[in-house]
C-alpha cells in the first residue's frame, strides 16, 4: 500500500480531497485518465505517458507498456536503484527514471492510487517543473475512495548526513518542509524555502519551480550520457554572469525546485507523519537515504 504524501489533513491545493470526518482522511484517485508526451531529461527519448485511476490500497504504480508483460514497478523506496541527478525505480528487468516531478504532483494534490503507464524508460520532463502535471491532474479531477489513509507518528528525530549536507526530521504538530542550498555562483548563492502544506497550495508555491543546471557542467554531463534531453526550454541554466534564460518564476526558484524533488522522493515512503523536515545541500541520494531511515523509524 502506498498511501498519500499528505498527513491526516490533506495537502493544501488539493482539488479538493478533504472528505474527512472526525479527522479521518480518505484515500483518493483520479476521476479519469490523462495523457502527456515529451522528452526525457537524461535519455532524450520521446515518451508517451498515461495516468489512470487505480483501486484503493493499490498505490502509485508505474507500468512499462513497451516491455513484455507490461512490467509493473511500485513507487516505493524499496524499488530505488539509482539516484544520479534523478530518481530511478527498478522491478526485475523493468526500470523507470526521473519519477520525482510527477510523484510530487500526485502527492501534492492528494492522489494516493494511480496507474502510470509509459512506453519508455523515463518520464517526460515537460517544462522542468511539476506545473503541467498539476494542470493535468486538476483537469482529470480527484475523487475520494472508501478507504482511510494510514498515517504514522514520529517520536524521535531522524537524520542522515554526508559532509555538510543533511536531511533531518523533528517531531512537530504539523507537516512542514524546509530546504536550503548554497552555490558559488552569485545568481544562486545561499537560499532557502520553507513550505507549510496547510498554509500554501502546492500548485502555487512549489509546482511551478523548474529544474536548473550549471552551464560549466553541461558538456561533462552530456559526455557521461546524462541530460541528453535537456534544453533552455525545460531547464534553467546559470553561469558566472547570471541566468542564461531568465526570468525566474520565484526569486528562490532553485530552492523551491529542490523542495519539489524532496517531496517526490519522500512520496516513496507513503503517508508522512506530522514533522518538520529540514534539508540542506542534499541530493536525490540523500533524500532516498533519509526516506529509508524514516521508514525504518516509522516501522
Amino acid at each position: 500500500m502506498v498511501p498519500n504524501f499528505s498527513t491526516a489533513t490533506p495537502v493544501a491545493g488539493v482539488g479538493q480531497s478533504a472528505q474527512s470526518t472526525e479527522s479521518v482522511s480518505y484515500q483518493h484517485t483520479l476521476k479519469q485518465p490523462f495523457e502527456r508526451s515529451g522528452v526525457g531529461l537524461h535519455s532524450g527519448q520521446t515518451v508517451t505517458l498515461r495516468v489512470l485511476p487505480a483501486a484503493a490500497d493499490r498505490g502509485r504504480i508505474f507500468v512499462r507498456t513497451d516491455l513484455p508483460g507490461s512490467a509493473e514497478i511500485p513507487a516505493r523506496v524499496e524499488a530505488v536503484t539509482q539516484t544520479t541527478l534523478s530518481t530511478e525505480l527498478t522491478q526485475g528487468e523493468a526500470q523507470v527514471r526521473t519519477v520525482e516531478h510527477l510523484l510530487a504532483a500526485l502527492s501534492g494534490l492528494g492522489v494516493d492510487n494511480a496507474r502510470i503507464e509509459l512506453d519508455g524508460p523515463e518520464l517526460p520532463l515537460l517544462d522542468g517543473s511539476a506545473q503541467q502535471w498539476v494542470e493535468a491532474i486538476t483537469a482529470a479531477g480527484v475523487v475520494a475512495q472508501d478507504r482511510p489513509r494510514t498515517v504514522s507518528s514520529l517520536s524521535t528525530p531522524v537524520q542522515v548526513q554526508q559532509g555538510d549536507a543533511f536531511v533531518m526530521a523533528l517531531p512537530a504538530p504539523n507537516l512542514r518542509l524546509t530546504y536550503g542550498i548554497d552555490f558559488e555562483l552569485a545568481a544562486i548563492g545561499n537560499q532557502w524555502h520553507s513550505w507549510d502544506p496547510e498554509k500554501e497550495a502546492f500548485a502555487d508555491a512549489i509546482a511551478p519551480a523548474r529544474t536548473f543546471g550549471l552551464a560549466h557542467q553541461i558538456d561533462y554531463l552530456r559526455a557521461q550520457g546524462l541530460i541528453q534531453g535537456g534544453s533552455l526550454e525545460n531547464a534553467l541554466v546559470c553561469d558566472a554572469n547570471g541566468w542564461v534564460n531568465p526570468p525566474l518564476r520565484f526569486d528562490n526558484e532553485p530552492a523551491r525546485h529542490k523542495l519539489l524533488d524532496l517531496i517526490g522522493d519522500l512520496s516513496l515512503v507513503g503517508s508522512l507523519p506530522p514533522m518538520h523536515v529540514v534539508a540542506y545541500k542534499a541530493s536525490h541520494g540523500l533524500h532516498v537515504a533519509f526516506a529509508r531511515a524514516l521508514l525504518a523509524q516509522l516501522d
